[in-house]
């Protein structure tokens, strides 16, 4: 990833300001964007200091010029795009029965559109550079989570969205990865809306049980290099997948996380999946 231009949206903070340190350490010259100013500013001081090429713009995703903007930047900073990362999100928490539906339109116009509207302006230096587009997901685009409908709805959108795009530019020899964490160590918990469109404030899990953004974003960016297809970071260690029938997943990869802090000893292990995503990620939603 030497000299390589990478935009990252939602660079401020979490898992998009740690691939941003992982790229920029490894020699890539980065772009990252974010609504708040200060935020953003904290996170350019941070990066710099540790010597990666890092630009900074202030911008909001669910906006559409302002992803043109985006693009227009990077290729003014850089002369190219080589990478993509569709990091933005926002999450929510509320029964759809009591959720103002104003809440699952916003959590669509950030997590589904902005996604569209930056691979919208960025694919065609993408193509020319035969580069890689990056979706950051969820395993809740794989199984609908109570509670969480509008999340769920937004990480499907975007997953059948990703694919269709890899069949559209698999002979322009772009790379499109859909990258899905389980639950890790971020702010986005803190940030979701309530069922009034409210923002949380207090994580209701664990943090300190999950895998930190560091860590994810060291298996995003592995997955990258190696132009993977869909990368699963689960909750599951090896000795529960692998009960699972045989099968494949070509170009696929899960990483394990510990099912329980406190009794698995397997760590981290990597494992190419041995049956149906979808039925994998259902055991893992289950252990979770």
């Amino acid at each position: 990833m030497k000299d390589k231009a990478v935009i990252i949206t939602g660079g401020s903070s979490g898992i998009g300001k740690a691939l941003a340190e992982v790229f920029g350490l490894n020699g890539s010259q980065v772009l990252i964007t974010g609504r708040d100013r200060r935020e953003l500013d904290d996170a350019l001081n941070e990066l710099s200091g540790k010597g990666i090429t890092v630009h900074g713009l202030q911008a909001d995703v669910s906006i559409e010029a302002e992803n043109k903007r985006m693009a227009e930047e990077a290729v003014r900073l850089f002369g190219k795009i080589d990478v993509l990362i569709n990091n933005a999100g926002i999450s929510m928490r509320a029964l759809f029965e009591e959720l103002d539906v104003d809440v699952i339109r916003k959590v669509m116009d950030i997590n589904f559109f902005g996604m569209v509207y930056a691979t919208k302006y960025c694919l065609p230096e993408i193509i020319n550079s035969k580069g890689s587009i990056v979706g950051i997901s969820s395993i809740a685009g794989y199984r609908g989570l109570p509670a969480r409908t509008g999340y769920s709805a937004s990480k499907f959108a975007l997953n059948g969205f990703l694919e269709a795009l890899r069949a559209e530019v698999l002979n322009k020899d772009v790379h499109v990865l859909t990258a899905c964490p389980g639950f890790t160590a971020t702010n986005i918990r803190k940030r979701a809306l309530t069922k009034d469109g409210s923002v949380q404030g207090e994580s209701p899990r664990e943090e300190q049980e999950m895998m930190s953004a560091e860590e994810c974003a060291i298996h995003i960016y592995k997955a990258t290099i190696n132009r993977k297809k869909i990368l699963v970071l689960t909750g599951q260690c090896l000795a529960c997948v692998s009960r699972i029938g045989q099968g494949s997943a070509r170009s696929a990869e899960v990483v394990c996380w510990p099912c329980d802090i406190y009794r698995c000893s397997l760590n981290f292990r990597k494992f190419q999946i041995v049956g149906q995503i979808q039925n994998l990620i259902l055991l893992s939603e289950l252990r979770l």
